[in-house]
């Protein structure tokens, strides 16, 4: 079998909707795996990037979610306030470090430290969307953590959850945590946590 590396080009990009998300059609040019080139229509959700934070008080071991009400999760069928990671849309110019130090502190009210890269980005779901959510770990202090936050000109609304370390991680490996990038996160601090070792 080939290895060279197939391609792929943007023949055009028709806006159909330009709000909080914009969703755009796109016509591609698409090499095949079997040899020839074809032409496909796409619509696609564009939001730009984002960073998700897992805040760890390693004094405590306790971690840090934000339970909010998550739309997608309602029309989907299921109770829609749900556990999260920190998290939140990398504005233009800033790093995804910065991203995530802004985000827990609007979304928990803590401080951040020693924020550390855990994945540079993964695609959220790269068949209907080109956001890409980077993973960010850091130390919180959490002795004075709890309460309700949020950006309100955003109408975002976040009660700061801390949790046993322990806790997080049972929930994510009894498939109660189901939020795609709170579970990732959660088998690395698994991985982590189990050696003592949070250097990446």
């Amino acid at each position: 079998m080939s290895t060279r590396k197939l391609q792929a080009g943007i023949r055009s990009r028709t806006p159909l909707h330009e709000g909080f998300l914009k969703v755009y059609r796109y016509v591609f040019d698409v090499e095949r795996h079997r040899g020839h080139s074809v032409q496909l229509t796409w619509e696609l959700m564009e939001r730009g990037h984002a960073v998700a934070v897992l805040g760890h008080d390693p004094n405590r071991d306790e971690v840090v979610l934000v339970n909010e009400f998550r739309p997608g999760v309602l029309v989907a069928g299921d109770h829609p306030f749900r556990d999260n990671l920190v998290a939140g849309a990398i504005d233009d110019g800033e790093s995804p470090i910065d991203a995530a130090v802004r985000e827990m502190e609007e979304e928990a009210g803590l401080t951040l430290h020693e924020p550390r890269l855990i994945h540079p980005g993964a695609y959220v779901s790269s068949g209907g969307t080109s956001e890409r959510i980077t993973l960010v770990y850091g130390r919180v202090d959490t002795s004075g953590g709890g309460g309700i936050y949020g950006v309100s000109t955003e109408r975002e609304e976040t009660l700061s959850v801390i949790l046993p370390a322990q806790t997080y991680i049972s929930r994510v490996r009894k498939g109660e945590i189901t939020d795609l990038k709170t579970l990732v996160a959660g088998y690395w601090f698994a991985e982590h946590h189990a050696s003592g070792n949070f250097d990446v």
